[in-house]
């Protein structure tokens, strides 16, 4: 998988973003057993998957806000 970037994940649907965090959660997961058993290949790819994490929640946060404030 390919580092998400913002834009990607903005053109993403509600839905679309949904699916990809919990993919992404359930990979964290097994990179962290892998890690614990000392069978990680590439321990750089944890931090990837939790910044995209980051990024998705980031950006559902930010439409949240927005729509709040159009209801306003």
């Amino acid at each position: 998988m390919a580092i998400l970037r913002p834009d990607e994940i903005r053109k993403m649907s509600r839905e679309e973003r949904r699916r990809r965090l919990e993919e992404l959660r359930a990979e964290l997961m097994r990179l962290r057993a892998q890690a614990a058993r000392g069978t990680l290949e590439n321990p750089a790819r944890i931090r990837e998957i939790r910044r995209a994490i980051a990024r998705i929640l980031t950006i559902e946060r930010e439409e949240e806000l927005r729509g709040r404030e159009e209801e306003s």
